[in-house]
């Protein structure tokens, strides 16, 4: 008789380090909710190779939903307060990584406000299998059902077929010319590949701007749970 399984089930998925993430603290006491092209201008004047580099990835800023009594602003126009837990993260093809470290110590200007970064850790991306982005580009601003087929038609063109999606609040940055329409989306019930690619390769434009990136997250139905409370 000969028997062999599809798969070795106890095999240990390992983690590709060609792309990961870079993250430093930050010194800076405020920053405007909408700050993705400031940020963008400011990397870009120190990294000048960054707008070229396909899977380099911005990820934007972002103080605590909650806590103390305090809860995050919504206007655009509204700033966020820092705190020195607030990390801010590169997302990089590995090679780029020793030109990127350089940054610790860097005064940079993002808007009005000065940031200072400190010595960075590298961070692997996740193997876990539900992601979620907080900006994803779309035409489709209030039509929650269209903005999921858009979606959707996306993932299909990477070869993935989603079995579970959630999308969340919509959101506008703005941009020199034409501003970008965003939602957030949840993707869950992902292979460990699928969603390192998807991490490794974003969904739609707007990397540098912090969109189409996405992280782990508890799942969507820790969300329903929380939601239903």
């Amino acid at each position: 008789m000969y028997w062999q399984d599809r798969e070795d089930k106890g095999k240990q998925y390992v983690v590709p380090d060609d792309v990961i993430d870079l993250s430093f603290k930050v010194q800076c006491k405020q920053l405007p909710l909408d700050h993705a092209y400031d940020l963008y201008r400011a990397i870009q004047a120190e990294l000048t190779w960054m707008t070229e580099e396909t899977q380099a990835g911005i990820h934007l800023i972002h103080g605590a939903e909650s806590g103390n009594g305090w809860i995050r602003p919504q206007e655009p126009d509204a700033l966020l307060s820092l705190s020195r837990r607030t990390r801010f993260m590169l997302r990089l093809p590995k090679h780029r990584i020793p030109e990127a470290k350089q940054l610790a110590g860097r005064r940079m200007q993002v808007g009005a406000h000065e940031l200072i970064l400190s010595q960075p850790h590298e961070k692997l991306l996740s193997s876990q299998t539900t992601i979620f982005a907080r900006y994803i580009v779309t035409d489709h601003l209030t039509d929650e059902a269209a903005f999921l087929d858009q979606a959707d038609r996306l993932l299909r063109d990477q070869g993935i077929h989603a079995r579970k999606m959630m999308s969340g609040r919509a959101h506008v940055l703005r941009m020199p010319g034409d501003n970008l329409a965003t939602r957030s989306l949840m993707i869950d019930s992902l292979e460990k590949e699928e969603s390192i690619h998807l991490q490794q390769h974003g969904l739609g434009p707007g990397r540098k701007v912090g969109c189409g990136l996405f992280l782990p997250h508890k799942g969507i139905d820790a969300v329903r749970q929380s939601q239903e409370k």
